[in-house]
């Protein structure tokens, strides 16, 4: 009782323990990681208690992954520990392809990921999850900013062949022509780039990545994965240290979520799409974009296929929805409750709004309803 106390002392003063991606059950060890989102993890008080359904959660459910929902999570936990008296929720902000690895090694019950099970994941999660295997459910939609910081350029507009030629080590200087070109009117230095990445393998590079080969696939010629592939840039473990990284050098430009740009005042990239106007990195206009989402994956599975290159008018084409990857069968009895009850409450109408207060994008109402009935049935 005495480490639940502390535990649950700890999470409301620091908004509770974090997300980029996965949340992971009962048996892997855990690690706090508390960066802010948006200042507000700590500011919004918790939701009523009636908007948890605690049922017969118990005990304490371990959670581990992605970076890029940790925001998020943060808050979702903070809620549903004080609405849930004797339960412990921890989580582990680390990267996608680190809790992919816990998951399949089963030593975690529940990881979190920037990008669906690959099918040699599936096949290993047969071997943890007794009768069924690992499926892939939809929980936080956003935007991948792209920050940057060049003293003087409050304002600053790229194109995908320009975002391909700067992370790929071909733009040198921020005043080069192709830039100049997207930036009218604006004074642009001689300031050298500085692109960051990530140094693990993480399903936020994978989203960028999918959209630069997607979007401009003559500047950008690897194939989309969480391990980064160019040249060239400096790299950094996490969303939380790219931005800072972003945030402390001149000339720099990296890629994270929205949230750590908001946290952190990191001006962003507005996107030039071919649309009418340039597009901001916004939870809103990420939403746009993910509501034309398709459900690739099959029975329990809802895996989801985005539209980088979409040219809809307002609809931010950089985006990433962060998985909660579980069995389908084969859950431990002992956190299967706790399981379904967090899992409910994230999935739920006031879980997925906090998501719109805190620069995320909720999961689109059609497939979030799917989402709800599959947590229903782990067994």
């Amino acid at each position: 009782m005495k480490l639940q106390r502390n535990n649950r002392l700890r999470a409301s003063v620091l908004g509770a323990l974090v997300v980029s991606g996965a949340l992971v059950l009962t048996a892997c060890g855990s690690d706090d990681n508390t960066t802010k989102d948006n200042g507000s993890a700590s500011a919004k008080p918790p939701v009523a208690a009636g908007d948890v359904k605690c049922d017969d959660a118990k005990g304490q459910l371990l959670a581990s992954g992605s970076s890029a929902q940790k925001n998020a999570v943060d808050l979702w936990v903070k809620n549903y520990m004080a609405a849930c008296s004797g339960v412990e929720v921890n989580y582990k902000s680390s990267s996608s392809g680190e809790g992919i690895t816990l998951f399949t090694q089963g030593t975690v019950g529940f990881a979190g990921s920037d990008s669906p099970l690959k099918p040699a994941d599936v096949e290993a999660s047969k071997k943890v999850c007794t009768g069924g295997q690992g499926i892939n459910l939809p929980m936080v939609g956003g935007p991948i900013a792209i920050g940057f910081n060049v003293a003087g350029v409050d304002k600053l507009t790229l194109d995908a062949p320009t975002l391909a030629a700067i992370f790929n080590d071909k733009i040198k200087k921020w005043d080069d022509e192709a830039i100049k070109k997207l930036n009218p009117g604006v004074t642009l230095p001689s300031t050298a780039v500085q692109a960051f990445h990530r140094s693990e393998d993480s399903g936020t590079t994978e989203n960028l990545t999918k959209y630069l080969k997607a979007a401009a696939p003559d500047a950008w010629p690897y194939d989309p994965a969480k391990k980064w592939a160019a040249p060239g840039g400096q790299s950094a473990n996490g969303s939380a240290s790219v931005a800072s990284q972003v945030k402390s050098v001149d000339g720099a430009i990296g890629y994270f979520e929205l949230s750590y740009a908001s946290s952190q005042s990191i001006k962003t990239v507005d996107v030039n799409t071919g649309a009418a106007a340039p597009v901001k990195a916004s939870g809103e206009n990420a939403s746009k974009a993910i509501a034309a989402a398709k459900v690739t994956g099959t029975g329990s599975d809802l895996a989801l296929k985005l539209d980088y290159t979409t040219k809809a008018e307002g609809a931010y084409p950089i985006v990433l929805v962060t998985y909660e990857v579980v069995c389908d069968k084969g859950n431990k009895p002992e956190t299967l409750k706790t399981l379904q009850s967090f899992l409910n409450y994230t999935a739920s109408d006031a879980g997925q709004k906090l998501l719109i207060d805190n620069g995320y994008a909720p999961i689109p109402t059609e497939i979030n309803a799917k989402v709800r009935e599959v947590v229903k049935s782990l067994a």
